[in-house]
């Protein structure tokens, strides 16, 4: 079977927080890529398009991921189709047992970012090599910022909370704004629409620039949860 004789595919999205989830950042333009490659191939979308909310760091506990490849499997689809190669693995081992798996049982893989399919030979070199240089360059990233780190504490940015405030710029918060997140978020608001409103505003985010990422929102979200619990068991234990 070559790539245009597959004709029943299942798709596959992933984004790796609760969070990310919530804020529908990279799922939609997932779900596009693939719904676009589908009817441009001519191919039948078995079912509806599979989601997990997890890490890529590992294939195990993403259950959606699981039950495609028992359709798979059953041979209920010939290939499984993702729009970008970190979506569906960021293990070089575990993309390895996927390619055997797959090999095993007849069923290929498409990875739309970099136009690839297993179904020949080529495709099957390349993806290979794809994934230990995304691999290679996500640990020489890793790597840049150990060294930064370590070139800021021997600058004294280390001393007692100076550290955080250079890496995170928890100074330059102002706390209205911090009051405003935290209201607008138990009011139900998605991180990204809290952050447009910012932007919209005007108001400068932490890092100095005039417009607001919904990651930051988070940050914050998740800074004063933690500080609010932490105060809890204080006052709790006195």
């Amino acid at each position: 079977m070559t790539v245009d004789q597959i004709s029943r595919v299942i798709g596959y999205v992933r984004v790796s927080t609760d969070d990310q989830d919530d804020s529908g950042a990279g799922l939609e333009a997932q779900r596009r890529a693939i719904e676009a490659k589908v009817v441009l191939k001519g191919w039948r979308l078995v079912g509806h398009i599979r989601k997990d909310v997890a890490s890529g760091k590992s294939i195990n506990g993403r259950h959606e991921l699981q039950a495609a490849l028992g359709e798979l499997k059953a041979h209920r689809a010939d290939a499984l189709v993702v729009a970008k190669l970190d979506r569906l693995s960021r293990s070089v081992t575990d993309f390895a047992a996927l390619l055997e798996l797959a090999r095993k049982e007849g069923w290929y893989l498409v990875m739309l970012d970099l136009e690839l399919d297993t179904s020949t030979p080529m495709g099957e070199a390349m993806a290979n090599m794809a994934m230990t240089f995304a691999q290679f360059e996500r640990r020489m990233i890793g790597q840049r910022t150990k060294e930064a780190l370590a070139i800021k504490r021997a600058r004294g940015v280390g001393t007692p909370g100076g550290l955080k405030a250079a890496i995170g710029r928890r100074s330059l918060v102002d706390p209205a704004d911090v009051r405003r997140i935290l209201s607008r978020r138990r009011a139900g608001h998605s991180f990204q629409r809290i952050a447009a409103d910012l932007t919209r505003r005007g108001r400068p985010s932490p890092a100095g620039e005039n417009h607001w990422r919904w990651e930051t929102v988070r940050k914050i979200v998740r800074r004063n949860r933690t500080e609010q619990v932490k105060a809890r068991r204080v006052a709790e234990a006195s």
